[in-house]
């Protein structure tokens, strides 16, 4: 099908290409050679959105930069707090800065090319994005140089429904006044992308990364299964 319009995620798809945000800090872990099993980081991520989940930690003028650093230090404190960091031979404050830098600089560069598709994306049709955010996404995005490419940004704790309750893809679809049939929602999580815009008749792009477990999903589902936003031109 030819969309006539474009329902887009934001975290984990157009700022990683796919790849999950925890393996994304992950990554980050590893290539500072940090004293941390994969277990004890993942219990670490887990905590760090949870708290944010029920806190308000994240304020509305945040810019990305921010975001992230809060969700590092956050994880830095709770792995200090089991012992697990803190005892070696380097400053952890420096340690979290450098994660920082290689991650933030990462997702620099990605979105910087995935901005350029959705250039080209919007000269063919609409386009909206549809996320799960803290309240700050109109920073972030005027941040990332996005900002004015996307008709009407949907964000869940403005709007106050999360995915994957399929309510955030009907406000987004009634955003671009296009019934489902017309539209092709792209997200990279299976369970709070792909599955609540195919319950509402959504065309669906699985953009699909380096996932955060072994989890078997049914590829059947989405229309397309791609690797990097390109593939959509």
């Amino acid at each position: 099908m030819k969309p006539k319009g474009y329902l887009f995620d934001y975290g984990g798809t157009i700022d990683t290409n796919g790849c999950h945000w925890g393996r994304m800090l992950w990554h980050g872990y590893e290539r500072r050679h940090m004293p941390v099993s994969e277990s004890q980081f993942r219990a670490a991520y887990v905590y760090a959105e949870r708290t944010l989940g029920k806190t308000p930690i994240i304020q509305t003028d945040y810019t990305f930069r921010q975001t992230l650093a809060i969700k590092l230090r956050i994880e830095f404190e709770y792995l200090q707090d089991k012992g697990i960091i803190g005892s070696g031979n380097f400053n952890l404050a420096s340690e979290q800065c450098a994660i920082l830098d290689d991650v933030y600089g990462r997702v620099k560069e990605i979105t910087a090319r995935n901005r350029e598709v959705l250039l080209k994306l919007k000269e063919r049709a609409p386009l909206v994005l549809v996320s799960n955010f803290y309240g700050n996404l109109n920073v972030v995005l005027d941040e990332m140089g996005l900002n004015g490419i996307f008709k009407t940004v949907v964000e869940s704790a403005v709007v106050g429904v999360r995915k994957p309750d399929p309510a955030i893809y009907k406000l987004g679809t009634e955003a671009l006044g296009l019934p489902p049939e017309d539209i092709l929602a792209v997200g990279d999580s299976f369970e709070k992308d792909i599955v609540p815009a195919k319950n509402i008749g959504l065309h669906t792009a699985w953009i699909k990364g380096e996932q955060w477990d072994d989890t078997a999903h049914d590829e059947q589902l989405p229309d397309i299964i791609i690797s990097s936003l390109d593939e959509l031109l």
